[in-house]
Parts: structure tokens; sequence; C-alpha cells
């Protein structure tokens, strides 16, 4: 038999080497005389397309499962498989979404090995940067440059086209927090949605994030009237997670207009029966059921609030009835460090243990604005200590 071709049984095949590779594909038809010369032709071919760089394996087998194993998609299949594991549900689904709006329709059924960077790059400037921000662009180029590693696995010779490709993003927006004034607004303002008017007294004054305190149960209270609790878990587009990070799970001693919150929510919702909640642990695969009883609920109909459910059906309007300048709910959060920064004798590690970060960079790099008109007269301090 002629070298690069062999008979199986009935069948014919052709076996080349390509790329470093040896290649090996089936011919339709039986191992007849004329068969296997018509292989023997072909082969022929494919060695001299090779040498010359013409080759075109698509058009030599179209169906060829070495083209659909080297589609671009099946990587894409096989990354975001992998990263259902590895991800939080709320992280995954934000990922998923962008790779199959953004990068199948576009790339899903090309040859990996045929996109190149000048293609991508004319991608990103003519289709996406027309309708997305750079901070969306980058977290697509990302799916694709983390699915052309996992490709390059299998394909030791694998060029990557996001290589050079760099999406810069403006500057983060500084807390816009809520002058004291405006929390006065804020919480004398009547509303028929207590509770929520409770989680908000609550947020200003103990700085969780909106999802941890949509989250705390009167589990995690250990004592009402001291106002100890303890944050576990947060609830993340209708899903409740243990908290972030080891760091982030915290006891806190509340202060007076939390604790306050906190009791007045006792009235409401501490006597309730315990309902069964799933809760995804830190490895975003293990689930467990938890008996709890929630401090928050929302004030017309006792459920627990997912997803944007404060924003929607209570911030907005609230503050607009209070005649205050819309900021997102978890500007309290921002308001409460803010404050604390602003009295200039609160330590940097003490909030920033208090708030759940690893370290006071955060704290240093985000919150250092004081807010105007709250803050202490810094001359006024400096002349009476050096009485001056």
């Amino acid at each position: 038999m002629a070298e690069g071709v062999e008979v199986r049984g009935n069948a014919v095949r052709v076996y080349f080497r390509w790329e470093g590779e040896l290649c090996r594909e089936p011919l339709p038809g039986p191992a007849t005389e004329k068969n296997i010369d018509h292989a023997k032709r072909l082969v022929t071919i494919i060695n001299y397309e090779i040498e010359a760089g013409t080759f075109d394996y698509a058009r030599h087998f179209p169906e060829s499962k070495r083209l659909a194993e080297n589609r671009f998609g099946h990587y894409l299949d096989l990354w975001l498989a992998i990263k259902k594991n590895e991800l939080a549900y709320s992280s995954f689904r934000g990922v998923h979404s962008k790779a199959e709006t953004h990068v199948r329709p576009k790339w899903g059924e090309a040859q990996a090995d045929t996109i190149d960077h000048i293609e991508l790059q004319d991608w990103i400037q003519k289709e996406l940067a027309a309708h997305l921000s750079n901070k969306t662009i980058k977290e697509i180029v990302s799916i694709m440059r983390q699915t052309f590693r996992l490709y390059a696995t299998r394909n030791k010779k694998a060029f990557d086209p996001t290589s050079g490709i760099t999406i810069r993003l403006p500057d983060d927006e500084d807390p816009d927090p809520f002058t004291r004034s405006e929390i006065e607004k804020i919480l004398t303002t009547p509303t028929n949605r207590v509770q929520e008017l409770n989680l908000i007294q609550f947020a200003i004054y103990d700085g969780p994030r909106i999802s941890e305190a949509q989250a705390l149960a009167w589990e995690d209270v250990l004592d009402v009237e001291k106002g100890i609790i303890r944050y576990r878990r947060a609830v993340v587009r209708g899903r409740f997670k243990v908290t972030k990070t080891k760091r982030s799970t915290r006891v806190h001693h509340l202060l007076k207009p939390a604790r306050e919150a906190l009791q007045a929510q006792y009235a409401m919702t501490g006597k309730l029966e315990p309902r069964v909640y799933e809760v995804v642990d830190r490895d975003n695969r293990t689930v467990r059921k938890e008996k709890l009883r929630l401090v928050f609920l929302n004030s017309r109909n006792n459920q627990p609030f997912y997803e944007n459910a404060i924003r929607e059906r209570f911030w907005k309007t609230h503050l607009k009835k209070a005649g205050v300048r819309y900021r997102g709910p978890n500007q309290c959060r921002h308001t409460f460090i803010s404050q604390l920064l602003s009295l200039g004798v609160v330590p940097l590690h003490w909030i920033s243990n208090h708030v759940g970060h690893a370290t006071i960079t955060m704290i240093q790099q985000r919150y250092g604005k004081w807010i105007r008109g709250d803050g202490p007269d810094i001359p006024a301090l400096i002349e009476k200590q050096l009485g001056l």
C-alpha cells in the first residue's frame, strides 16, 4: 500500500502530517481499487499543498471530526463548562450571557487557528465599541483570551490572537455618599414601607452591602438588645450564598440607629416561622439548606427581597419624595464609611475590618473623600492643639 493510504476492513483512510501532527481521515465508499487509487492521488495533492502552504483542511474534509473539535465554539463550550463549576452563579450568568450574545455569534463556527489579531481588533473597534462600554468589551476579550488558553493546551503551537489587545478603563467613580442633612430627610420622610426604611437606616449606620443586609436572619442576631449580629451570607440575583470571603463573615456591635432599626424589625419579623433556604457555599458547588427567619422582608407581602426590589419598588420613589438627589442604595455603605472617616478619629484598620475588606488599601483609595460640611474644622483643631 502506498504511503499515506491505509485500508481497515472495507474502509479506506488517508494519513498525513500537518502542523506537526499525524492526521487520519476516512474516505467515503468501500475499499475498491478505484477508491484506493483516488486515495493515493488525494494524499499526493494534500502533501503538495502542505508543502506549498496552501492546504485547506475544511475544503478536503468538511465533515471531519477534527474540524468540529477545532471550532472556537467547541473550546468556548469547554471553557463555559469549567467556569460553571468555578464561578458564583451571578458571575457565571454574566459571563455566559456575554459569551452567547457577543462571542459565539461572531466566532463560534470559526476554526480557532484561523482567527487572527487584526480580525479581533477590527471587530472590537467597529462592532463592540459602537454600543458597549469598555468594561464590557474588556470582559468579552477576557472570555476569548481564556478560551484561547484552553485551546493551546491541546494545540501547543497555537497563537493567541488576543495577545497585545488592551482595553483601557475609565477611573472608578468616587463614592457619592449622602450628607447628614440628606440622611435626615431620608429617614424622616413618611412611608408605608416601614421595613424597607428600617433596612436603609440599618445600612447607613452599619455599612453592610445591601445584599448582606437582605440576607441577615434572626439566627445571625446574637443579642437583640445590645445589637450584636453576625454577617454570614448575602443574597445575589435571587440566590443565597455565604459571604464572599472569610473576612466578610464578621461580628458587629451596632451603633444606636442601626440597633434601633433592628429592634423595630424584631416586632415585625422576629417571631415569624423559619423558612428553608438553599445557601451556596464558597466553592460555588456545595448547597446547604438552612432554616432562617430573615430580618428584613418586603413590607407588602412579607417575602424576601430579590434582585433589585429595594431599588425599584422603594428607593427611587422614596428619594424623590424626600427631595434627595438619586444615588443607588449601595451608597448607604459608602455613607457609613465616609461618615467615620470624616470624624478623623476612627482607625482605618477598624473601618476596614468592620466592612469586610482584607486591607486598608481599598479604604485609602476609594474613601479618602470627606463629605463637604460634615468633616471637622481641621484648621481650628490644629490651632487648638498648638495653642495658637
